[in-house]
This record gives C-alpha cells, sequence and structure tokens, in this order.
C-alpha cells in the first residue's frame, strides 16, 4: 500500500508513523474512496499525530487514478485478510496456554515481559524446569552464554553459542522495553554498565541470560518476579567506589577521610 501510495505522490509514510494504524486505514480507505481534497483526507485522522496540519495536508497532495485506488483496494483486503488468520492463530495460542496460565502470569511480573513474551517463553522452554538441572543449563541451551574455545593455552571465539533462535530474539526484544520501562530496574543497570566496558550487543545477551535466569528460578519457586533494584551494583561495589575516589582524591593532592552521612 506504501509503495502504491509512493506511485501517486501521496507520502503518507512520512507523517505517520504507522499507515497501517487507524488514522492511515482510514485516510487509505478515504483514498479508494474516490476523495482527493487532501483537506477532507487530513480531517480522516483519528486522534492526535506528532505531524503538523499543514505537514499532513501536504503529504496527501497526490494523483490517485482509477488504478491507484484498485490497487489500494486490492492491497487493504489482503492486509484485512491476514490480520484476520493472525486473530485466528491468537485464539488457538491462547486456547493451548489455558493450561499454562499461571506461569504466563508469573512470567509477566518481569520488566520488560509482557504477555506475548511471556507466552513465546512458556512456549519455547515449557514450565518443567526439572530438565535443566540450573539455569546455567538454561541460559547456556538458549544460545545466551559464549563458548569457550580454548587449546594449548590460547583462547579462541568467545562468541556465543549457537541455541534456540526464536527465544533469543523475542528476550533481545524483552530487553529494550525494560530498558523503556520508566520504573527504575536492575536490568538497566546491568545494561549500562556492561554497555560502558564492551558494547551494547554484548549487554543486550547478557540482560537476556539474566531475564531467563529469572525465569528459571521463578518457575522452579512459583514465585514472583523480586528486582535487585537499579542501585544493586551501587551498593554492591561501595567500597570499591570509596577506595577509589580517595586514590583519585591522593593524585590530585588531597587526603580524603570517608565518613558516614547522618
Amino acid at each position: 500500500m506504501q509503495k502504491v501510495m509512493q506511485g501517486c505522490n501521496i507520502k503518507l509514510d512520512s507523517v505517520l508513523t504507522d499507515i497501517a494504524g487507524a488514522s492511515g486505514l482510514a485516510i487509505i480507505r478515504g483514498i479508494i474512496a474516490g476523495e482527493s481534497d487532501p483537506e477532507k483526507l487530513a480531517n480522516l485522522v483519528r486522534g492526535r499525530i506528532k505531524a503538523t496540519r499543514s505537514a499532513l495536508v501536504d503529504a496527501l497532495r497526490g494523483r490517485a487514478d482509477a488504478h491507484t485506488r484498485f490497487m489500494l483496494e486490492l492491497h487493504l483486503d489482503t492486509y484485512n485478510d491476514l490480520q484476520a488468520k493472525l486473530a485466528r492463530l491468537e485464539q488457538k495460542i491462547d486456547e493451548a496456554l489455558v493450561p499454562f496460565a499461571d506461569a504466563v502470569e508469573l512470567l509477566e511480573t518481569i520488566p520488560g515481559v509482557a504477555a506475548e513474551l511471556a507466552r513465546i517463553i512458556v512456549a519455547e522452554i515449557g514450565v518443567d524446569m526439572s530438565r535443566f538441572p540450573t539455569p546455567g543449563h538454561l541460559v547456556s541451551w538458549a544460545g545466551l552464554c559464549p563458548r569457550l574455545d580454548e587449546s594449548a593455552g590460547k583462547v579462541g571465539s568467545r562468541k556465543v553459542l549457537k541455541g534456540n533462535k526464536w527465544l533469543k530474539t523475542a528476550l533481545s526484544q524483552g530487553v529494550w522495553a525494560a530498558l523503556r520501562c520508566k520504573k527504575k530496574n536492575y536490568f538497566q543497570a546491568q545494561f549500562h554498565r556492561i554497555k560502558g566496558r564492551r558494547d551494547g550487543r554484548k549487554a543486550t545477551t547478557a540482560v537476556a541470560a539474566s531475564i531467563l535466569t529469572a525465569v528459571h528460578a521463578m518457575l522452579t519457586q512459583a514465585k514472583p518476579y523480586r528486582d535487585l533494584g537499579n542501585v544493586y551494583y551501587l551498593k554492591r561495589d561501595k567500597e570499591k567506589i570509596v577506595a577509589r575516589l580517595a586514590r583519585q582524591a591522593r593524585e590530585l593532592g588531597y587526603e580524603l577521610q570517608p565518613q558516614q552521612a547522618a
């Protein structure tokens, strides 16, 4: 649909984040119905959008002819058909996960783990953690730990292992969701700590492994997630931080005397 509109100079994707959203589909249906006035098409927007009214009107100045409207209607029918099939699949998934509803609800207490990710985790690893003697076994099975490639004292590749690609991809998305949480959490602190020493990709893998470690403990003990807090590392490394600050002060010619705050 976007390609068809681009061909007639309608730049809907430049003013809407998702042309398949409520506003985008309403405008597309308006074009299919034969409306060509950009002002009237702009009135079909539902709710608020980031683009200004003038930018929206300019983006809708195009030349949609009968062929364009036919192709848009054809693609829209395909889109609606796919959405209907997805809804049926979602219904089947919900029915299959009824026996595991408690486990899904339990996993949703983890920051960044919404209903969809919780269902994927349960679908990929199950709820019986006895098959994984330790959290490390589960993390290794998922391919979220570095390989041990060493021979004759020489250290080789440290790339992560191959594992369940569906689970790895879903957990990576969960990591980014946890980073965007308004409520500060342990995963945010862990990500920024590792990213400062290495890079974002390694930090994402490490946090995904931490999420899976928490999943193992939660499903084993049937207990909700308990967050360590975003100041966990700060508390753990307090003595090291104080020693480092004292050393830096001495290098500047000062003597630092640590004193407990009131």
